[in-house]
């Protein structure tokens, strides 16, 4: 997460390694629009973002993940086996929150370059199949876990339900944290996203006396 103080180092490190890996997306952008995606080489995207290709390999596996602003699927593997085995709390909407947060903790695209690189991809069919195996393998992933966590005798449409609750979090709290100018953490926003979303359905707001652990939850 970027910290907010520009004298912790930490946040400066975070706040570097996000700059150069936008300068690399928005490099292959560029090009890409103007040249094509066969035309463009990693070589070409550091020579204008400005950095090596030993860089570029540090955030991108390929040309086409640079475009896409796609990194490796990587879930925090204490995080995933924490919720795997029940918690961190026990309750099932509070742990899905947490669960968002380590995603969210992760690099993800901002409206404006999500935006081209769907532009993009509609352009070079290539692109498209690559982010559809990406979600492909997010989403084998996720259910995975989602099983192991309702210990694998849950109707599968809980398991869909679960999973599109934490794609709704996710995306719930990157547009709340744009609309409120991209300042602070993006998982700073998950809680009251997850009020809104149960506010939708007429349910309790988290941290309420309903929101304690019931059979079957967790």
């Amino acid at each position: 997460m970027v910290s907010g103080q520009t004298g912790d180092p930490a946040g400066l490190r975070e706040r570097q390694k996000r700059a150069r890996r936008e300068a690399l997306i928005d490099a292959a952008h560029g090009l890409v629009e103007r040249e094509g995606l066969d035309a463009v080489t990693v070589e070409a995207i550091c020579a204008e973002a400005g950095v090596s290709t030993r860089t570029f390999f540090n955030y991108f596996e390929s040309k086409d993940d640079a475009v896409l602003g796609m990194e490796p699927v990587r879930l925090d593997p204490a995080v995933a086996e924490a919720f795997a085995q029940g918690g961190p709390s026990g309750v099932l909407p509070a742990d899905l929150r947490a669960l968002a947060g380590s995603i969210v903790a992760g690099p993800l695209l901002d409206r404006g370059r999500m935006a081209a690189a769907v532009a993009l991809a509609h352009r070079e069919p290539r692109l498209l199949v690559r982010h559809v195996a990406w979600l492909e393998q997010y989403r084998t992933e996720l259910d995975g876990l989602l099983r192991r966590r309702l210990e694998g005798g849950a109707e599968e449409h809980l398991v869909e339900l679960a999973g599109m609750t934490l794609m709704m979090l996710v995306r719930g709290a990157m547009s709340r944290w744009e609309v409120h100018g991209a300042r602070g953490a993006v998982a700073d926003h998950l809680t009251p996203v997850s009020a809104d979303l149960l506010r939708l359905l007429g349910a309790p707001p988290p941290g309420s006396s309903a929101d304690a652990p019931r059979p079957g939850t967790t």
